[in-house]
């Protein structure tokens, strides 16, 4: 919970702050669900409402720095307080940022029209982002109750996140060398993926904040890391040579499309 102090307004003003973050994580978590749900079901409509959802995380993301920026002003905070509200600031950054990606999953499914679907791949873009939703819950209840141990949770879990990634990866890849014909819908379908890798490691930066507002330093251990799809700086792709045949095509497009989701 936010500290107590003497100045009742001040108590108010963080309080604010922590009632906005609550209500971007939701519309955040929301978007994420209906983006994924519109991508499996190929529903234009759907996909179109998150698109115009994201002006409403980005204005709540406004009002966040506006408030906060406004109180540093005003209040001249120290310690704690200034931990505060700098986290509010770095953690709504998060929460747009993760709004971004869940709407570039939606244009997403605008652009790749109506495909073939790899069945067993959608099972694990679902599974996937059921597990970055979890975390996202976790991590906010963590910053809403300052609790540090359900913080370090969520961070240490960023590795399961990563191993379904990693998964999806090398069956996108057997699939576009399979039938040529996908490799457009699984080449827009990486780019999901990798966007959904992306808000767990939000939500790790989020737990990181956490630890930061409540112990008064940064995590020093090392982040749990376990993606292994290439993010290197440029295709070619490492292993394979031009001229190799069938494959060759297929592999250089998802990577590049890897590697690109990784500069966003």
């Amino acid at each position: 919970m936010v500290p107590q102090h003497i100045v009742k307004t001040f108590d108010v003003d963080l309080e604010q702050l922590a009632q906005k973050i609550t209500e971007m994580g939701r519309l955040v978590q929301k978007q994420i669900a209906d983006a994924v749900d519109a991508l499996a079901r190929y529903d234009v409509r759907a996909a179109e409402n998150v698109v115009a959802g994201d002006d409403v995380i980005d204005a709540i993301q406004r009002e966040i720095e506006e408030k906060a920026i406004l109180t540093i002003a005003r209040r001249q905070p120290l310690a704690v307080d200034l931990r505060e509200l700098v986290g509010a600031l770095r953690i709504s950054n998060d929460l747009e940022r993760v709004g971004d990606l869940a709407a570039n999953i939606a244009k997403r499914t605008l652009q790749a029209g109506v495909s073939p679907q790899p069945n067993q791949v959608m099972l694990g873009v679902g599974r996937m982002a059921k597990l970055v939703l979890d975390q996202l819950n976790q991590v906010l209840d963590s910053y809403i109750c300052r609790d540090v141990a359900k913080a370090l949770e969520v961070w240490r879990n960023d590795e399961q996140v990563d191993a379904i990634n990693n998964s999806l990866f090398r069956e996108l890849l057997t699939y576009m060398m399979e039938d040529p014909r996908s490799i457009t819908f699984c080449a827009h379908l990486l780019f999901c993926i990798k966007n959904i890798e992306r808000m767990g490691d939000h939500a790790t930066n989020i737990a990181e904040i956490v630890y930061y507002i409540v112990e008064g330093r940064t995590l020093q251990d090392e982040r749990p890391k376990a993606d292994t799809t290439p993010i290197i700086g440029a295709p070619p792709v490492a292993g394979l040579k031009p001229g190799d045949g069938a494959q060759e095509g297929p592999m250089r497009l998802a990577h590049q499309a890897d590697w690109a989701s990784a500069q966003k």
